[in-house]
């Protein structure tokens, strides 16, 4: 089973099922790095060569630098050319006002020697307070380590339209922009989306299976009360009330289980296909804790949504509420309940 490939520039060719990391930074239970890195080369193997990480994931930079020699000694330097690291630079929200160029170099120089790369294949830019205004400054030095060689291309993480196309405008090639994105969240599709197609920038979906919520085990359950397993299910849950409720949700769920009978696969499966038709998407983002998932993820790019398939998601769907703002509005109000779940600091240890 072959995974549909997407060209985002000229020699920047991904998986359309990217591999995320965010589920390896130990906030979701152990995390054993000789397993990751053999799931790694699996998933590779498989077709999905993309992986998708951050500075400020613990551990997961150096996993994927592992798993990049392990695959350059077993297959080769072609096959690890197919290979495509997304990684992330989060300045620390107490950094903002006075980080300077080199504190933009030491980040990706600290990733440089994580991933054991000469030059990153992609860095996307994430700013945590707008009220700082100095992420053109910042995304103006990431530039010109770009220029340098350093860094191959620009993306953006959780930006507003707004800001986005003020990046855009000050001279900096943002190839692609990481956004929450999901069948319950359609933010994206107010303003950034329309913008991402006008200015060729494709929209990378994390959260298209809100954390799990969006798959079979939760199908038929009762609404979780109380401290939930981890960060992950705590912030999605919010989207679920603002989406319309458990009720509303189970709709769905028992909606994507009827269209998923027919073809024969998973509700996540089907969840993750329906946002690779959106327009604009290039890919989507699967937080797969081990290559037990992967039969599922490889199968995303080979369902074909029927117009009856697609007429009863978006049954369900028209009776549910897209959450406020603009991507990302609702987790920039840090004092809000989905920004007070965030944590905001965690580049100092890089």
């Amino acid at each position: 089973m072959s995974v549909d490939r997407i060209s985002l520039r000229p020699g920047h060719e991904i998986s359309r099922v990217i591999r995320g990391g965010w589920q390896l930074a130990g906030g979701h239970g152990p995390v054993n790095p000789a397993e990751q890195i053999a799931d790694m080369v699996a998933f590779a193997e498989a077709g999905i060569t993309t992986f998708d990480c951050a500075d400020i994931y613990t551990g997961v930079e150096e996993m994927i630098g592992a798993f990049r020699m392990s695959y350059l000694n077993s297959h080769g330097a072609e096959a690890l050319a197919r290979v495509k690291v997304h990684t992330k630079l989060v300045p620390d929200l107490e950094a903002l006002p006075t980080l300077g160029r080199d504190y933009i170099r030491r980040i990706v120089d600290t990733s440089l020697k994580r991933l054991r790369m000469e030059r990153l294949d992609l860095v996307q830019f994430h700013w945590w307070d707008y009220g700082v205004p100095r992420y053109l400054d910042a995304v103006g030095w990431l530039d010109e380590l770009r220029r340098e060689g350093k860094v191959a291309h620009i993306g953006g993480t959780n930006f507003d339209t707004a800001r986005t196309l003020e990046i855009i405008g000050a001279g900096v090639p943002l190839v692609s922009m990481q956004v929450q994105y999901s069948l319950i969240d359609a933010r994206a599709e107010r303003l950034l989306v329309p913008a991402a197609l006008q200015n060729d920038m494709a929209i990378l979906c994390y959260g298209s299976v809100a954390g799990g919520f969006i798959g079979d085990r939760w199908l038929g359950q009762p609404e979780p009360v109380g401290l939930l397993e981890n960060r992950s299910l705590t912030k999605y849950k919010l989207v679920i009330d603002d989406f319309g409720g458990w009720d509303l949700f189970q709709a769905l769920l028992r909606a994507l289980r009827r269209v998923a009978d027919r073809h024969r696969t998973d509700i996540a499966t089907v969840a993750s296909a329906a946002m690779l038709e959106k327009p604009g998407v290039a890919a989507v983002i699967v937080g797969a804790r081990n290559r037990s998932h992967l039969p599922r993820n490889l199968q995303i790019t080979g369902v074909g949504l029927t117009p009856a398939d697609r007429a009863e998601i978006a049954a369900v769907l028209a009776q549910g509420t897209v959450p406020e703002g603009d991507t990302y509005t609702l987790e920039r109000d840090r004092g809000g309940r989905h920004g007070q779940i965030i944590k905001y600091n965690l580049n100092k240890a890089s």
